[in-house]
């Protein structure tokens, strides 16, 4: 009778929903239940919700507190003490010989992040030896509510909904042979893997950006601040979504559904009103790379047949792009924000506050489908023609949930983005993920700004920050040591993160940085590390519900071509020779999958290590020489200078390897001192001496530039 009694209660105050129960009858008699901890109420949510009698493995100290005895009157408990590993034995020897189903956490402790803590490897060795059907129940929404240990962390509430997701029942299979405590290790390891993808197959991505937004107000509040740009505005969930609603309402009038808008803005939180504006009428972003002048944003707007372009008056005079506004405006019509803004009347601005506030109701209605064009970014064109990616709402927010899979960050978090918004870090992780997850955003026009950066991070309190190796160096050397005392996250990416850099971080200011790997075509993060699984020298393990497969390569023993397949794989192409028409991933292994390009290593703990392109491999005397090899030993010998190593045709050996420094009386002898161990055709035919090596706004090295540079010289 007290069991239907809670069950009654708590489903009329937190209207608890159970979903996945045909999962719970087909795990069998002998489970292992793991579910995520978010708050003292889910035993009581598992014991009263889930059909059978369920045992709890507790702490033997928390089972004996006064306030647990009422519940634990209702269920059986397995008291375990976690300095015994005696207790371990015990539980693995009752899932052995009694057919129950008992529940644990893995973690151990309610969360005080808000997402997964550490898995206990304990955890793993009982579900491996056990045998037992491990079933994975996902608990949402009990961290919001004054039963967790979210206060001053998220915004609590008296009634939220609570969601009970019930995953289908699997085995763990640990690793063969090995002692024990590899294998025990092994096993925590998989059982923590189990949960992130837990955490991600139960999260709700499945939906539009602009639908996104309106859940986070929801959780968050519509006074929470989510943006700030140097005009130090504070932009609210509230205003956001009114700004967004209004710019949207004007767009629409001046354009077609489905039409590709360019956009040609900086940073700021104007340019993401009118980015998020865009999206809910179903008009798709193209983002414009101005760094690439007028005959690059021609090229894109070709490729993705543009016909109107979004800019403004005040960014083209201050950022000295007038010339390059001039060539545009001869092929596109060049829209003013100035002029947009111009035409909202009174009734404009009242009649999307309306609509703001009741935004749930009409937009739900008004909901294009999640598969369908978020944005339009276009790759560096680092080694070649840049391509248009076409990312879907899908995509972007499947990328944001996988990274919250792996890494905690809450609505106190203050991100300091100054990646531009026309390159995939900067759109997708600078800018739309702290804005749909809580946290506040401030934009910066330009990540050159190498010694006002460092001032502007001390001054906001930043917590988390994103850069490039060739940006993060130069902020290290610019900046006082005091300067980037509140960050908690540094991740690097878009290029190899070189060893000074993260020496340079961690001896001057105590940081380590994370680095991860990605590509726009997979919007844009594959692999990072974390603060529970780290490895120096590697981009990470890759994201939850991430495949991938290994194609050899000739020449190459312990590494080859990676290709990947998820849900935040790019919808496709749009190429120059088919402007406006969608070229779908391809692959050798199928539909859906991405080809990398990239030459990698993926150790027996899942950590990726990037050897280079496949474009970035020489071919000398028949054998495969990477290009970033090369690069690294030059990195080595001179840390201080920049380095870029290219192939050129040899009429002997095919190829022959060229390397250019900034290094003064470079010389090959140099070379050869740091290169132990490392054969000696991996050291190049000639060094050429420059004043500075080619780059593009995004950090990276310009390898065409620099190949063209090369050529010349030769």
């Amino acid at each position: 009778m007290l069991k239907k009694f809670l069950h009654w209660l708590l489903t009329l105050i937190y209207k608890v929903e159970i979903k996945g129960l045909d999962n719970y009858h087909k795990a069998g008699n002998k489970v292992l239940i793991i579910a995520n901890h978010t708050s003292f109420l889910d035993p009581l949510l598992l014991g009263v919700f889930l059909p059978d009698d369920i045992t709890f493995a507790i702490n033997t100290h928390i089972s004996q507190r006064w306030w647990l005895k009422p519940f634990l009157g209702l269920s059986h408990v397995f008291p375990m003490d976690p300095t015994q590993p005696l207790s371990l034995k015990n539980l693995i020897h009752h899932l052995k010989h009694n057919d129950s189903k008992t529940a644990i956490f893995p973690e151990g402790r309610i969360t005080a992040t808000g997402s997964l803590m550490k898995i206990y490897d304990g955890t793993g060795m009982v579900a491996d030896k056990s045998g037992a059907a491990i079933l994975p129940i996902r608990i949402e929404g009990a961290q919001y509510t004054h039963f967790s240990k979210m206060r001053n962390i998220f915004r609590l509430r008296l009634f939220p909904k609570i969601t009970i997701q019930i995953l289908p029942p699997t085995q763990l299979a640990a690793r063969g042979g090995g002692n024990g405590k590899n294998r025990r290790k092994h096993s925590g390891h998989i059982l923590a893997d189990m949960m992130t993808e837990m955490m991600f197959a139960t999260s709700h991505y499945r939906q539009t950006i602009f639908a996104h937004l309106l859940e986070a107000r929801a959780i968050h509040g519509g006074q929470h601040t989510v943006a700030e740009d140097l005009e130090r505005v504070p932009l609210s969930y509230d205003s956001l979504i009114t700004r967004t609603i209004a710019i949207g309402n004007a767009i629409k009038e001046m354009t077609g559904a489905g039409e590709n808008i360019g956009v040609f803005l900086p940073n700021t939180t104007k340019t993401l009103c009118v980015v998020l504006g865009l999206q809910l009428h179903g008009r798709v972003p193209a983002m414009l790379n101005y760094s690439t002048g007028s005959a690059g944003m021609l090229s894109a707007c070709q490729i993705a047949q543009v016909k109107t372009v979004l800019t403004s008056r005040r960014f083209i005079a201050l950022a000295k792009l007038t010339g390059e506004a001039e060539q545009l405006a001869r092929h596109v019509n060049l829209v003013y924000l100035e002029d947009v803004a111009g035409h909202i009347s009174g009734f404009d601005k009242l009649k999307a506050l309306v609509q703001s506030k009741s935004a749930n109701y009409w937009y739900k209605h008004n909901q294009y489908s999640p598969d369908s064009a978020a944005v339009i970014l276009f790759t560096s064109g680092s080694e070649g023609s840049p391509k248009g990616v076409v990312l879907s709402h899908a995509n972007i927010l499947a990328n944001h949930k996988q990274i919250a899979a792996r890494i905690s960050f809450n609505p106190q978090d203050v991100v300091l983005n100054f990646l531009p918004m026309f390159h995939s870090f900067g759109f997708t992780v600078g800018t739309l993920l702290p804005v749909l997850s809580g946290m506040t955003t401030f934009f910066y026009p330009s990540p050159l700004h190498f010694s006002v950066i460092p001032e502007i991070a001390y001054e906001i309190g930043a917590t988390i920050m994103f850069g490039t190796n060739t940006f993060l160096a130069a902020y290290g050397k610019k900046a006082h040591a005091y300067d980037f005392y509140n960050l908690r996250y540094v991740v690097a990416g878009a290029e190899k993160l070189q060893e000074s850099t993260r020496k340079l971080w961690a001896d001057k200011f105590g940081i380590r940085i994370l680095e991860g790997y990605g590509a726009t075509e997979t919007a844009p993060v594959t692999a990072v590390n974390t603060p529970i699984d780290f490895k120096a020298g590697t981009v990470g393990r890759f994201m939850p519900c991430m495949r991938y497969q290994i194609e050899p390569v000739e020449g190459i023993e312990d590494a080859g071509k990676l290709h990947v397949k998820g849900p935040n794989i790019m919808l496709g192409y749009l190429l120059a020779d088919a402007p406006g028409k969608l070229a779908p991933t391809a692959s050798i292994y199928g539909p859906g999958w991405y080809d990398t390009g990239d030459i990698v290593n993926v150790d027996e703990d899942g950590f990726l290590s990037i050897r280079g392109r496949s474009k970035r491999f020489a071919k000398v005397g028949g054998e495969m020489v990477s290009l970033t090899v090369v690069e690294q030993l030059a990195t080595k010998a001179w840390p201080d200078a920049q380095h870029a190593a290219i192939s050129l045709p040899d009429a002997k050996k095919g190829e022959q390897i060229i390397l250019l420094t900034t290094q003064k009386l470079a010389a090959i002898s140099e070379l050869t001192t740091v290169a132990s161990g490392v054969a000696a055709i991996c050291l190049p035919k000639k060094i050429i001496v420059v004043d500075a090596i080619p780059v593009m706004a995004t950090g990276k090295v310009d390898y065409p530039a620099v190949t063209n540079l090369a050529a010349t010289q030769v």
